[in-house]
């Protein structure tokens, strides 16, 4: 059984907003440093030693849309796309570490599997329901959260359909994919797991002028979401941990 450390893969170009996301994760998932690594996937290539170094890979979101057409790409979210699609595929053909994508890497897993990624299935940002499905009952990560729980959402692109070989986990009403798992070790979210209510209003003042909201609703939407009980996205991060870090 594997003992090696988790890896942050950071896909925020933000520096502030990268930092405070890989705290989220790591004191969500009740990790020291030395557990939960990080790698900024903007700045720096996937280092080709990377699927021997850790036991699982941890995905955050990002500013990037996968539905903008190719030719408005910036070569570095080319290149960061391509890296992230070396993490999933190993992880779906059971090849190497377990990963989890979340928000904007859940369009990155979806497009790899020949699923559609589209705007439209944005969802406002703040807290939003989340319903499991009925597979989520036999899965070792979300078999023991809640049956409905609330989340926090902030995106502009989404799914309206499970992609070929993923099993849903997760759905709600406006996007109609929240969670899917692809074998028994990649996981997708389109909801964010890993911010407390306080972090994630933090991270809304980073992006308040990038068009996930109107920026002088901040105060209201702020409100929404620090008076949201978000307990459920956290134990399905630490489920993931002691899955595939149970040394950590």
């Amino acid at each position: 059984m594997t003992t090696a450390p988790l890896l942050y893969v950071c896909v925020r170009p933000q520096l502030g907003a990268a930092a405070a996301e890989y705290e989220s994760f790591r004191t969500a998932m009740h990790l020291d440093e030395d557990s939960l690594g990080h790698h900024d996937l903007v700045r720096e290539p996937l280092p080709d030693d990377v699927f021997d170094r850790y036991s699982g890979f941890l995905v955050g979101g990002s500013p990037f849309n996968i539905a903008d057409p190719e030719s408005t790409k910036t070569d570095v979210q080319r290149r960061l796309e391509a890296d992230l699609e070396r993490i999933a595929s190993r992880a779906a053909r059971a090849e190497g570490p377990a990963a989890l994508f979340t928000c904007y890497g859940i369009g990155v897993v979806t497009r790899m599997l020949g699923g559609e990624v589209s705007r439209a299935y944005p969802e406002d940002t703040g807290p939003v329901t989340v319903q499991l499905a009925p597979a989520a009952a036999s899965d070792p990560l979300f078999g023991g959260l809640a049956d409905r729980f609330t989340a926090l959402t902030a995106h502009k692109e989404g799914t309206a359909a499970p992609p070929p070989g993923s099993t849903l986990l997760a759905v709600n009403d406006a996007c109609p994919v929240q969670a899917y798992v692809v074998g028994d070790r990649l996981y997708a979210t389109q909801f964010h797991p890993e911010p407390t209510t306080k972090a994630f209003t933090e991270r809304m003042a980073v992006y308040r002028d990038d068009g996930y909201f109107e920026a002088d609703a901040y105060d209201a939407i702020a409100g929404r979401v620090l008076a949201a009980s978000v307990t459920e996205p956290v134990r399905l991060l630490r489920a993931f941990s002691r899955q595939f870090a149970p040394a950590a």
